[in-house]
């Protein structure tokens, strides 16, 4: 029995994103078309997936993509003779959104100017509904390979479509597109017209690897372009192939063809962004490369082929000898994807140690794109890609804006042991410090670091070139001739307990500081104490850890702590010394983080203070 045509409501997101595709004005609305094509693209890889690894879906021809444009109907059809959809297949593949959602695609368009809509609508995977932008109808057609009945979608973009049954001589896809009237003034080209089709297939999708053809012309070049060597490719047709890929719009920063030889052999086509993809910290970030198996498509996100502090690269692998039938977690065992990944991290990190030597303004724009990303290796158990991405780290320091760990090494003073650096909660913070005072005041440079995974790879004390790396905010420091005396030790030695005392629940140990020059005090964590920040972040990621105690380190040269001294002297119980070792402890933890741990402690101290000056 036939079924008779069924009226579906999008989803709310769905309505919000088809009525920013029918109302609003796009620098460029080509990029409707390069969205079907790699749709049908995408279908007839799966097809040729299923064929050779199940082969009982049949023969369905020459697998192509086909193009259709009727001036007098103003209509464009995109067919393909790939998969198919089944009829619930049509229902959640087009009547709902992809998982990126369209909230988020609305956040960045919102942030975003008009020349960044392209690469958006490729990125949150709103492909499909893009072709509102040019058309007042849509009807899609589909056969899903080994089934006998088709489906029709249609929809105005009014919030709602219909699915009913059709029919198709074979499997596969058919959009047709009832296009707007031709507006060219605000960007809506006739594309109705072949003239104006033809360019922008051989723009966008010249690398596709079926035929994409109008009237038995083939528009596109089909070139499998990572098998190509390397003087034979254009820069712009690299450029080409990484937006066909990565659906980015900006141009790559660096190019990396990898061609493997030996036990195993691949061929891969690398990609560093230059700008950092808008899902680069969500876990459902779609990531890894596009695996081939001698140019047959196997996968589209193959993880195990590139570790997730490289999770920015895109590009292809095509691997020569691996099985068809490999499945995700036939590949996190196979030993030639983990040969082929080593040889990958090995060239991707290459090419990032060549920018770094020889394009220092590029690897500038790298690093603060992504830098705090690759950092995210030194938090690894990958000893040898540790010690090339630390090769690699950039920082601000105390006497430069950003400078690299060896370049750092190669200042040191005569006679120090350690590479010093400190973490802090952002930038200006962490260069306002007062625990840097006695280091710059002795002429050691200080690396300033402020990124959240800091926090965790400085946990793991590295070394760099069998130097140390030690926090100044951390453990006892000796600076030599700043050291305090064992005269000044006993002269304070009363106040300090004494202070002790009163921050008791807040401190584990008051003692005199080495690390201030100007300052009355600072906060510093144990030798082997869990810092603040690193504390506070284990316990978002829902532990339970009990409070660390810090400790509070004042300066004896400064004229407040020598006048604590001399109140204590003369009365152990004046009030002032509880009230002033309160300030002490809240203007310690103001200088460190900007914030106060007990706001109404403080403010207590303040007033009882100022009531007593007044």
């Amino acid at each position: 029995m036939t079924a008779s045509p069924e009226r579906h409501e999008f989803q709310a997101e769905v309505k919000q994103l088809l009525d920013l595709m029918i109302h609003s004005l796009y620098s460029d609305r080509d990029v409707f078309l390069r969205e079907l094509i790699s749709n049908a693209s995408d279908a007839l890889d799966k097809l040729r997936f299923e064929q050779l690894t199940k082969g009982e879906l049949g023969a369905t021809g020459e697998p192509a993509i086909q193009l259709e444009a009727n001036r007098e109907a103003r209509t464009l059809s995109v067919s393909d003779n790939g998969i198919g959809m089944s009829r619930e297949e049509v229902i959640r593949n087009i009547g709902t959104i992809a998982r990126s959602g369209t909230k988020e695609f609305t956040g960045a368009l919102a942030r975003s100017t008009a020349k960044d809509i392209p690469a958006l609508i490729g990125q949150f995977g709103v492909g499909f509904y893009s072709a509102f932008m040019v058309a007042d109808r849509l009807e899609l057609v589909t056969r899903r390979a080994g089934e006998a009945t088709a489906t029709r979608w249609e929809s105005v973009g009014d919030g709602a479509y219909t699915i009913s049954d059709a029919e198709r001589d074979q499997p596969g896809t058919t959009v047709t597109l009832h296009l707007k009237p031709a507006d060219p003034e605000h960007g809506l080209a006739d594309y109705a017209d072949d003239a104006v089709i033809a360019p922008i297939v051989k723009r966008y999708s010249d690398f596709v690897g079926y035929p994409v053809r109008m009237k038995d012309k083939t528009l596109n070049s089909m070139k499998a372009i990572w098998d190509r060597a390397k003087g034979e490719v254009s820069e712009d047709e690299y450029k080409q192939f990484y937006r066909h890929v990565s659906h980015d719009w900006n141009d790559p920063l660096k190019t990396i063809p990898v061609k493997i030889e030996g036990t195993y052999e691949a061929n891969a086509l690398l990609y560093i962004p230059s700008k950092a993809p808008f899902d680069l910290y969500n876990a459902e970030m779609k990531r890894g490369l596009q695996l081939y198996v001698k140019r047959v498509f196997v996968m589209d996100e193959c993880r195990d082929l590139i570790p997730a502090h490289l999770r920015f690269v895109r590009g292809v692998v095509d691997a020569h000898d691996l099985s068809l039938n490999v499945s995700r977690e036939i590949l996190q065992k196979d030993r030639q994807i983990q040969v082929i990944r080593k040889q990958l991290v090995k060239k991707v990190l290459g090419a990032l140690e060549e920018l770094q030597r020889d394009a220092p303004d590029q690897y500038a724009q790298f690093w603060t794109e992504l830098g705090p990303v690759l950092k995210e290796g030194l938090a690894t158990h990958d000893a040898e890609s540790k010690d090339k991405v630390l090769e690699l780290v950039m920082a601000a320091s105390t006497k430069h804006e950003r400078t690299s760990i060896g370049d750092y090494v190669s200042r040191m003073k005569e006679g120090q042991d350690a590479i010093y650096y400190l973490v802090g909660t952002s930038k200006d913070t962490v260069a306002k410090s007062p625990l840097l005072e006695a280091f710059v005041a002795k002429g050691y440079e200080v690396l300033l670091f402020s990124d959240p995974i800091d926090e965790f790879w400085l946990e793991r004390a590295p070394a760099f070139r069998d130097k140390p790396m030690k926090s100044i905010g951390r453990g006892d420091i000796d600076l030599g001739a700043t050291a305090t005396t064992d005269d000044e030790r006993a002269r304070f030695a009363d106040l300090l307990a004494c202070l002790r005392v009163e921050l008791q629940e807040e401190v584990k140990e008051v003692r005199l500081s080495q690390r201030l020059a100007t300052s009355a005090a600072c906060l510093v964590t144990d030798e082997h104490d869990m810092t603040p920040r690193m504390q506070r972040m284990m316990e978002q990621m829902g532990q339970a850890l009990p409070k660390v105690k810090r400790i509070l380190e004042i300066n004896p040269q400064h004229p407040l702590v020598e006048k604590l001294r001399a109140i204590f002297a003369e009365s152990h119980a004046d009030p002032r010394l509880g009230q002033c070792a309160r300030l002490l402890y809240g203007q310690a933890h103001l200088a460190e983080s900007g914030t106060l741990p007990d706001l109404t402690m403080f403010t207590q101290a303040l007033t009882d203070i100022m009531l007593r000056a007044t």
